[in-house]
């Protein structure tokens, strides 16, 4: 059980046996705000934040479009104001993160905002504050939005998501681009040009380009390749109609990172490179200028960042068959603050924080404290066979869909979140207390509904 560089955000290490995040020690962290703790090492998010931004911009020059911080990822009022210092956008899928954007004092012609079902409340909303686009998603949509934008005596800019027919390799439950799924207009199908009709006859609808976004987790180009070439084949259709060109192509993001040993990051500088060299030949080829290129990391930023810290409760041996033995290892949090190994079998991996162990390794996994068989966080690793209540165990690259894909099930406390930087440390989200959980319980007489 060795520390892994690549798995830990850029300013962890090991200091005499113990981790140290961005200049604090995991032991004083957890005595000081509690566990489970998600820790940001807040250097390291605003250096990734910018690394995408400059291979954006570098590799495409005055055809860079928008960074759209993925908020889905994670978001916090104080994550967002982060992202719009470091001047790029986000993108909001629900009138809760738009809320969180605009709570930050987010410039709202730098939101981008997304959903498959957005309400009309949402929609309402997004045109008040003048946001930069609505991606649409549906041919009810179309209508909405352009009502609304009517009722609001404005003209909103929009892109079409489109399904293209790619198969992503990654998860089938966050695979986003194929045909069977609930997200975008199908190209195989007409669905796409059908929006783009109806879109370009609505009055208050300006259709500022097309939408992709293939996944999330992907180490492999071919289904970005395939995409880009796919909405661009649609783009030239576009152009030979309305003998004009869309002025965007925004390509979703998806890019993966390192969980486990072994395992590889997308570089932005490389993905960008390979991008523009893609796009800028299939421009070529159909005759087209080269739109704004859009790009919306999310897990690529936040992911890395962020290290859970669990302390450990109880320790038990159970008999397997064959004479084998599994150390489960139960800690003070679980499925509650990381659904995604109970949802899709995410991976990750685990390093004793507070102390070295010379002790052999032992078969184990590592649990959560619910009442569910399946509240496992990691299914098989080696841990040290002396751990034992008290210790804390660490386990990297939490930053994406961690905290925001939280719930209160068993009536857990969803944890707090910090931020640490050159050894001083800071509360951004706090704890939720016993007091948050019964707010929202209410003794209410009886009313007669007609």
């Amino acid at each position: 059980m060795n520390f892994l560089p690549e798995v830990f955000s850029n300013n962890s290490a090991m200091v005499n046996g113990e981790l140290v995040i961005g200049g604090c020690k995991a032991t004083s962290l957890a005595k000081e705000f509690g566990t489970p703790l998600f820790v940001i090492d807040e250097n390291d998010f605003k250096s990734r934040i910018n690394g995408w931004k400059n291979a954006l911009n570098s590799n495409f020059g005055s055809s860079a479009g928008e960074v759209y911080y993925a908020s889905k990822s994670f978001v916090s009022v104080e994550v967002a104001k982060w992202i719009a210092e470091a001047g790029i956008g986000i993108d909001v899928c629900t009138g809760g993160e738009l809320a969180v954007a605009l709570a930050a004092n987010f410039p709202a012609n730098r939101i981008e905002v997304h959903g498959n079902n957005k309400s009309e409340a949402e929609i309402a909303k997004a045109i008040s504050v003048g946001v930069a686009k609505i991606v649409i998603d549906s041919m009810q949509e179309i209508e909405r939005v352009d009502r609304l934008a009517k009722a609001a005596g404005k003209v909103q800019n929009v892109l079409l998501r489109i399904t293209p027919g790619v198969e992503a390799h990654t998860h089938e439950a966050i695979s986003t681009a194929h045909e069977d799924v609930k997200f975008g207009f199908s190209i195989a199908s007409g669905a796409a040009w059908k929006a783009i009709i109806a879109t370009q006859s609505a009055s208050n609808l300006a259709l500022e380009g097309l939408h992709c976004h293939i996944g999330s987790q992907i180490f492999e180009n071919e289904g970005f390749i395939l995409a880009t070439q796919k909405l661009l084949e649609l783009s030239a259709k576009f152009r030979d109609e309305f003998k004009s060109e869309l002025s965007e192509l925004d390509l979703g993001g998806g890019y993966g990172i390192a969980y486990l040993a072994g395992d590889k990051t997308f570089d932005p500088n490389q993905v960008m490179a390979a991008l523009a060299e893609l796009v800028k030949s299939e421009c070529n080829r159909h005759n087209l200028k080269v739109p704004k290129i859009s790009i919306e990391p999310g897990r690529a930023i936040a992911g890395p960042t962020t290290t859970t810290l669990y302390e450990v409760g109880t320790t038990k041996d159970v008999e397997l068959e064959g004479g084998k033995t599994r150390r489960y290892i139960a800690v003070d949090g679980g499925m509650s603050d990381n659904i995604r190994p109970g949802l899709y079998g995410a991976k990750y991996s685990a390093l004793l924080a507070n102390r070295t162990s010379t002790s052999t390794g032992i078969n184990s996994r590592l649990v959560g404290k619910h009442c569910e068989t399946g509240d496992i966080i990691i299914r098989e690793i080696d841990l040290p066979s002396d751990v034992a209540p008290g210790d804390i165990l660490a386990i990297p690259a939490t930053g994406a869909y961690g905290r925001s894909m939280a719930s209160n099930y068993n009536h857990m406390l969803k944890p707090a979140v910090i931020s640490v930087a050159n050894g001083s440390a800071r509360t951004i989200l706090r704890r939720e207390s016993e007091a948050d959980l019964l707010a929202l319980d209410v003794v209410e007489a009886p009313r007669t509904i007609k």
